[in-house]
C-alpha cells in the first residue's frame, strides 16, 4: 500500500498488487499513522490566498491593513493579500495589463467614474451578485444605501460591484469667522442666496475667499444636478445605455455656472483648482465656506484651529424639485474573472464579511466614508458616534434625503475621466471671463459627446 496526496489533501490508497502485499504490509502499516498526521497537519496549514489590489496610502493604507487583518484572524482558510498600487488610475492600469498577461488579482478597487469602463469589460468582469449566488452567500441588495446600489447596479438593480469607501460633497464653515463677520455661527447656509449673502459678509470682513470647491465637475456639475433632480444626460446619466448624451448646458447649469463667474471677479467664490488644489484653503483659514467630501470632516477637524460647522450642498430655492439627493464619490470593489474557484469561494467569503453591520460601521467610523448598509448608520447612531461627533451623519441624512430618480441615482457615462477634464477644462474658461457661461459648458457637451461615441464605439 502507499499513500498519494491528492486534490483536497486526500490520502488515497494504492494496492501495491498481490506479491508484494504481505511484504509491505508491516512496513507500510508503521508508517500509516505517521504519514496521516503530517498530511493531516500539512492540510490544516493549507490556506488560499486572494489577491486584493487597491489604491488606499497614508492613514486609509493602515485602516483598510487592519480590516483585512480582521478578516483573515476570522478564519482559517482564505488570506486575502491587499497591495496597493498607488492612485486609481495606477491600480485599474495595473489591472488591465495584468488581465492581458492573465496575472490579475481576484479583487481590484475602481473609483465610481470607471463604472462605466469596467462594464464594457464584460469577459474581465465577475458580477458580484452573480459571483455571491453561485457560492451560495447570502447577500441582500436592499440592505444597501439605495444612493449608494444605485451607482454600481445594472438597470435591473443588481450589485455588479461591492460599494467600499464611499463619500459625497457636503458644506463646510469656519465658526470662528462666521462670528466675526456677524453670522450665525450655528446655522449653515442652506441656499445659494444664503451662500452668496454669507460670502460678502465674510469677504467685507477681511476674509480673502468668501467659498471654494474641490473637484468641480464632481461638486459643482454632478451634485448640483443630482441635488436640484436635473439629468446630465440622456439615459438615465448614463445607466440606460452608452448612447447616452451630455444635457449640461441646460438653463439650470448656465445660469449657476454663470453666477460662479460673476462671484469669482469678487472673490465671494475663488476657484482654487482641480482634484483637491483647494482643499487646504479651508484648514488654512484662508476660505470661510469649503464644499468638498464629507470624507475629509476628521481630517479638517484635526487640522483646523478653529470651529468647524456643517451643513448640506446649498439649492437654488426657486427650483421646485430641490433639495433631491447628493451622489456619490470613492470606490468600489470589482471582481475578476479567470482566478481558481477556490479564490472566488474567499473573494464571496470576504465580501459577506464586509457587508456585517459592525465591519461596515467600524469601517466608517475610522476612515469618515459612508456606511454602506442602513444597518451600519442605524448601529453608529446607536453607539453614540453621531452625539459625540457633530456633523458626521449630515452626508447621510442628504444621500437620502429623498429616494433616488433616474436624474440622482447616479451617473454611468464612458471615458468619464476624460469627460470630467473636459468639462472642468471648460469651467476654468467661464470662471476666467474668457467664455460665458453658455459657450462654456456648450462647449463641454459637444467635445464630451465626442468622447461618449469613441467610447460607445468601442464597445459594441
Amino acid at each position: 500500500m502507499d499513500l498519494k496526496l491528492e486534490a483536497g489533501c486526500a490520502p488515497v490508497k494504492r494496492n501495491p498488487g498481490s506479491a508484494g502485499a504481505q511484504r509491505g504490509a508491516v512496513f507500510a502499516a508503521s508508517l500509516v499513522a505517521g504519514t496521516l498526521l503530517t498530511l493531516s497537519t500539512h492540510c490544516a496549514q493549507a490556506v488560499t490566498k486572494v489577491e486584493f489590489w487597491h489604491a488606499m496610502t497614508g492613514e486609509l493604507d493602515r485602516e483598510l491593513g487592519r480590516l483585512v487583518a480582521d478578516f483573515n484572524r476570522s478564519q482559517p482558510d482564505y488570506r486575502i493579500v491587499a497591495t496597493s498600487k498607488g492612485s486609481y488610475t495606477e491600480a485599474i492600469t495595473s489591472a488591465i495589463f495584468a488581465v492581458r498577461t492573465h496575472t490579475q488579482p481576484a479583487i481590484v478597487q475602481v473609483n465610481e467614474v470607471a463604472t462605466a469602463t469596467m462594464m464594457a469589460a464584460k469577459g474581465a468582469v465577475y458580477p458580484v451578485f452573480e459571483l455571491m449566488h453561485r457560492q451560495g452567500i447570502g447577500f441582500d441588495r436592499d440592505a444597501f444605501l439605495p444612493a449608494i446600489s444605485g451607482y454600481y447596479a445594472d438597470i435591473a438593480g443588481n450589485l455588479l460591484s461591492f460599494p467600499f469607501n464611499v463619500s459625497t460633497p457636503i458644506l463646510y464653515y469656519n465658526k470662528d469667522m462666521f462670528r466675526a463677520a456677524g453670522l450665525d455661527d450655528k446655522e449653515a447656509p442652506k441656499t445659494w442666496p444664503e451662500v452668496e449673502a454669507a460670502a460678502r459678509k465674510l469677504r467685507q470682513s477681511g476674509v480673502p475667499c468668501g467659498f471654494t470647491t474641490h473637484w468641480p465637475s464632481w461638486v459643482n456639475v454632478e451634485n448640483f444636478s443630482a441635488f436640484h433632480n436635473v439629468p446630465i444626460a440622456t439615459k438615465a446619466n448614463g445607466l440606460g445605455g452608452f448612447d447616452a448624451r451630455l444635457t449640461i448646458n441646460n438653463p439650470l447649469m448656465i445660469r449657476h455656472v454663470a453666477a460662479l463667474a460673476e462671484w469669482q471677479k469678487t472673490k465671494l467664490f475663488d476657484y482654487g483648482g482641480r482634484d483637491l488644489e483647494a482643499q487646504p484653503r479651508f484648514p488654512a483659514g484662508t476660505c470661510g465656506i469649503f464644499i468638498g467630501s464629507s470624507a475629509l470632516r476628521a481630517d479638517f477637524v484635526a487640522n483646523s484651529r478653529f470651529g468647524v460647522g456643517y451643513g448640506m450642498l446649498p439649492y437654488w430655492p426657486d427650483v421646485a424639485a430641490a433639495p433631491q439627493n447628493s451622489i456619490i464619490g470613492g470606490a468600489t470593489l470589482w471582481v475578476l474573472r479567470g482566478r481558481p474557484e477556490e479564490e472566488y469561494k474567499g473573494v464571496a467569503r470576504f465580501l459577506a464579511y464586509l457587508s456585517q453591520p459592525q465591519v461596515q460601521a467600524a469601517w466608517h467610523q475610522n476612515t469618515g466614508y459612508l456606511p454602506a448598509t442602513q444597518a451600519a448608520y442605524e448601529l453608529t447612531r446607536a453607539q453614540g458616534f453621531y452625539d459625540r461627533n457633530p456633523g458626521a451623519a449630515i452626508s447621510i441624512e442628504q444621500i437620502n434625503y429623498k429616494p433616488p430618480t433616474e436624474n440622482s441615482r447616479g451617473l454611468r457615462l464612458g471615458s468619464f475621466v476624460l469627460i470630467r477634464d473636459v468639462i472642468e477644462d471648460e469651467l476654468e474658461q467661464a470662471f476666467a471671463g474668457k467664455k460665458s457661461a453658455k459657450a462654456a459648458l456648450d462647449s463641454a457637451v459637444l467635445r464630451g459627446n465626442e468622447l461618449l461615441r469613441q467610447f460607445e464605439r468601442a464597445t459594441r
